[in-house]
């Protein structure tokens, strides 16, 4: 299994004394390096796509959550390029001798989230390790491996809606009835999840944990991009998203991004939720003016505002 957290001691964009989860500096939620580097793992088929990306991340990874903008342009953008492979990487196997940075319990985390919210222009509130900490991010790991099996797109929105729950409105998604309610939401077997999260998603969890250690990935997120002739290229922490685009045209010049509509309306069709900055990378725009678009939006009762101490969510009315 991958080891304990290292936490990394900066805890905004100027301190450098307060140790925290995930280093918003490096922009990365790092493991213990326990990496043993192989790679023939890398050795993988290939879809009709020309690159392939393998993204190892977690629920509860606070700079995974600081990439979504990103990831949802690149996705919108370059589709019909990229084939991306989720994997999970096992960030909190528990508490239970755990003490790295000074953190040492679930409410050492609460301060580090308040603060790395402003950092990622990104929605966090602390709460859920005050009020219903998690005990590991095991549980809806295990989960989205088995929902991966039935249905990979959907397995996705699921993912999705855990890590809203999670960041924004404080649930403890290790409970059977998030996971549960998650599932649902995206449109999977919610039974069929806990049923196959106890064998089968499981085993399909601890594959990722080796195929991470035989690529020496060391933190969150990691993603790996390789073209068909063995060219491998990685974008390691949050990174702007030149950074991303990049990569794609560096394996595949001809690539070019789709148009994308820049009202803002139509990106809900594909996503159902957006934050404000999810809004300014995808349409090329200020933080100021996608926060104004999303409450004009919202006020003409097209969305629903979920706000909170530390930001806002807009999700498409039911």
């Amino acid at each position: 299994m991958i080891g304990q957290v290292v936490y990394q001691p900066k805890m905004s964009k100027d301190s450098t004394t307060t140790p925290l989860l995930c280093d918003p500096k490096l922009g990365a939620c790092e493991v213990a390096n326990t990496a043993v580097k192989d790679e023939k793992t890398f050795a993988e088929s290939f879809t009709e796509k020309p690159i392939k990306i393998i993204y190892f991340t977690d629920p509860i990874c606070s700079a995974c959550w600081g990439i979504e903008p990103q990831l949802r342009r690149m996705k919108m953008e370059y589709g019909d390029y990229i084939d991306i492979e989720y994997c999970m990487g096992g960030l909190l196997p528990s508490w239970e001798g755990f003490n790295g940075g000074g953190i040492s319990k679930p409410s050492d985390v609460y301060h580090h989230w308040e603060e790395v919210s402003h950092y990622y222009d990104m929605p966090i509130i602390g709460d859920v390790w005050l009020q219903d900490p998690l005990p590991s991010s095991y549980p809806p790991s295990i989960a989205f491996k088995a929902a991966q099996m039935q249905d990979s797109d959907k397995a996705i929105l699921f993912l999705r809606r855990l890590r809203e729950m999670v960041f924004v409105e404080a649930k403890n998604i290790t409970r059977a009835e998030c996971i549960a309610e998650a599932a649902t939401w995206a449109g999977l077997n919610a039974e069929q999840i806990e049923s196959e999260s106890k064998d089968k998603g499981r085993l399909l969890f601890e594959q990722d944990l080796l195929k991470a250690r035989q690529l020496g990935v060391r933190g969150f997120p990691t993603l790996l991009f390789s073209d068909a002739n063995g060219n491998r290229l990685t974008v390691y922490g949050a990174r702007g998203y030149e950074e991303f685009e990049g990569c794609v045209k560096r394996l595949a010049p001809e690539a070019e991004p789709s148009s994308q509509n820049s009202d803002a309306i139509t990106y809900f069709n594909p996503f159902a939720s957006l934050t404000a900055k999810e809004l300014s990378i995808l349409n090329r725009s200020t933080l100021e003016a996608s926060i104004s678009v999303l409450e004009e939006l919202e006020k003409t009762g097209k969305t629903i505002a979920v706000t909170t101490k530390n930001g806002t969510l807009w999700r498409t009315k039911p």
